[in-house]
């Protein structure tokens, strides 16, 4: 299994990121939803990860050290913004989001799955991919 994350991981890495982009500009440019200003902050975090991940995969270089921390924060903005969709507690305590309001749902697959949802898996798989990255490499060295 090593062998495989080893071999696979950054291109796993980039797809999920690719995929996430796509569909980001997917629901702004073609389905028309403006985004709010946590999906912008979303969205910073996450397009330039297209380019690294690209990037390292073709020369096989490990960047975890500089993906991490993008996703694990993309991933903290978007659970949070989930939350502001998904509960009361945190929309009474949430800021303005100017123009698009930051709780509204412009999709809600099987009840549960929006927009936020969706960057939070991507931000939590790439996140989850890069940490065994880390883990085979840290252990490749000892």
């Amino acid at each position: 299994m090593r062998k495989f994350w080893a071999e696979n991981g950054l291109h796993l890495s980039w797809a999920i990121a690719l995929v996430a982009m796509l569909g980001s500009l997917y629901f702004s440019e073609v389905k028309g939803y403006m985004p709010c200003k946590l999906c912008w902050y979303q969205r910073i975090l996450m397009y330039p990860q297209v380019i690294l991940l690209g990037i390292a995969a073709a020369r096989k270089q490990q960047v975890y050290m500089y993906v991490l921390p993008m996703t694990l924060l993309g991933a903290c903005i978007s659970l949070y913004h989930y939350l502001m969709e998904k509960t009361d507690w945190i929309k009474s305590n949430s800021f303005s989001c100017g123009i698009v309001p930051c709780d509204a749902e412009y999709m809600n697959w099987f009840g549960f799955v929006t927009i936020p949802f969706l960057a939070l898996t991507g931000f939590v798989l790439i996140s989850a991919i890069q940490i065994a990255m880390w883990r085979i490499d840290r252990a490749r060295r000892a």
